[in-house]
């Protein structure tokens, strides 16, 4: 073979070599493996439970054919919550639908590089075929014109060697690719079609739910004069249940406050006798000279602890006095919004926090200081963190009412039928507390969850977990 031949020949080897290594890529580092579907599926996991547990509630009580506003508003949230479901379920089609044109778009992708690489592949082995015998590859060595470019020649050999295996495995892994992405894409086809199928039932059923929404409506509506005035009556007992809780909390504010202050005073008793004690001492020791000295630096004397720093008065209240342990434990309430245990085993939020209208009369407006959870009779009620019971009262709209102090906050527990708790004592978290009560004018069992803040109501649903 003519040396220009071999050189011919290593021009070219180097401009393959170098064309391949540069147009080469990772297909799998190109198409990373998505799994966007996991938060979609929690979310209708979540729905279906929320659904499964108001047709429970519902099904306890349809022996009482009559029309309620408690079951009307069960009705009501089963509906919107059935609606939640009809929309998880599109935003999951659109969601597929996207991930099968992405595959397709792959699988194509892919195909093309594989006509490409088996191309390429089939250029290296003509090459290769033509120039496979040892003394040509050695004559293209040797044939060099320095030591340099022997070792550069010999280096390139090699390094073609290693693409081609190299080349054959790409191959095989592209195949490999296209085989799964085609089982990928069976499979979120025949998801598609499942989840459409899904979709038209959860229609079929919602439009059942609302004639039967519309029935309730119609016969609650006949009576629209007597609810107007059994609501407006309710609304008054809400209103005078809240003035109840407030009071309650302020005079548990005030009792700590005083408390504090008393505690102060007697610190403050305690040093001044300890410093008359020790002027006293010193008089004895010293007849000649009267001299009072400052009482010594001492921990005990000086130190005053926080919880006993003399509160301020604010009109006719004071500023709640946090001892260590309380802040510790308000804290610690405070670091676990959104991740509170419901009040109850089982239930739904029928009622939310704030003002809202009437769900059977319009223009009708409720006022709610917490959230109305509505769950199965004979349900109890539990405390959602550790805490003391400070208070238990009789409340205004029938049932009774717990307090609970964790730290600066409170959690405040109405319409219960029996209480296990006394004033004083200490829960834990997830402590049952007492039963729910039942309205059975309304065939409902319900509780009202609130919140306070010092004198000031939160929102319940952004403290309890999963509520969203």
């Amino acid at each position: 073979m003519s040396p220009l031949l071999h050189k011919k020949n290593s021009v070219l080897i180097f401009f393959l070599l170098t064309f391949f290594f540069f147009s080469s890529f990772s297909i799998l580092a190109q198409y990373p493996l998505k799994n966007p579907k996991k938060e979609l599926e929690n979310k209708k996991k979540r729905i279906n439970d929320e659904i499964k547990e108001i047709n429970s509630i519902l099904n306890k009580t349809k022996a009482n054919k009559k029309s309620s506003i408690g079951n009307l508003v069960t009705i009501n949230l089963r509906i919107q919550k059935r609606q939640d479901l009809i929309n998880t379920i599109s935003a999951e089609l659109k969601n597929l639908e996207s991930e099968i044109f992405e595959n397709e778009n792959k699988q194509i992708k892919l195909r093309n590089n594989l006509i490409k690489l088996k191309k390429e592949y089939a250029r290296m082995l003509i090459f290769a075929q033509r120039n496979k015998d040892a003394y040509s590859t050695l004559m293209f060595i040797f044939a060099s014109s320095d030591f340099n470019q022997a070792y550069s020649r010999l280096k390139y050999m090699q390094q073609y060697s290693e693409y081609r295996k190299k080349q054959a495995l790409e191959i095989i892994s592209t195949q490999k690719q296209i085989s799964e992405y085609i089982i990928e894409l069976n499979e979120n086809l025949n998801q598609k079609n499942h989840l459409l199928g899904s979709e038209e039932e959860e229609k079929k059923v919602l439009k059942s739910e609302k004639k039967e929404q519309e029935q309730f409506l119609t016969e609650l509506q006949k009576k629209e004069k007597q609810l107007k005035s059994e609501l407006q009556k309710k609304k008054q007992a809400a209103l005078q249940l809240q003035l109840e809780i407030k009071k309650l909390i302020e005079d548990e504010i005030r009792r700590k406050s005083e408390e504090a202050a008393k505690q102060f005073a007697k610190q403050i008793e305690q040093k001044t006798n300890a410093i008359k004690k020790i002027n006293e001492e010193q008089k004895k020791l010293n007849s000649t000279e009267t001299k009072i000295i400052p009482a010594p630096k001492s921990d005990k004397i000086e130190s005053i602890p926080k919880e006993i720093i003399k509160p301020e008065k604010k009109g006719n209240l004071f500023v709640p006095i946090l001892t260590e342990e309380a802040e510790a434990l308000s804290i610690d309430f405070e670091s676990n919004r959104g991740k509170l245990p419901w009040p109850v085993a089982k239930g739904i939020i029928c009622e939310p926090y704030g003002e809202h209208e009437h769900p059977a009369i319009k223009g009708f407006m409720i006022l709610n200081s917490g959230i109305e959870i509505c769950a199965i009779k004979g349900m109890q009620a539990r405390a959602v963190f550790e805490g003391e019971v400070t208070s238990i009262a009789v409340s205004p709209t029938g049932g009774k009412l717990v307090i609970i102090r964790h730290g600066e906050y409170l959690s405040v527990y109405c319409n219960l039928a029996e209480v296990f708790v006394k004033t004083g004592q200490k829960v834990t978290l997830k402590q049952a507390i007492g039963v729910i009560m039942h309205d059975n004018e309304e065939e409902k069992t319900s509780m009202n969850l609130q919140i306070w803040k010092g004198q000031k109501t939160m929102d319940p649903s952004a403290w309890l977990f999963n509520t969203r």
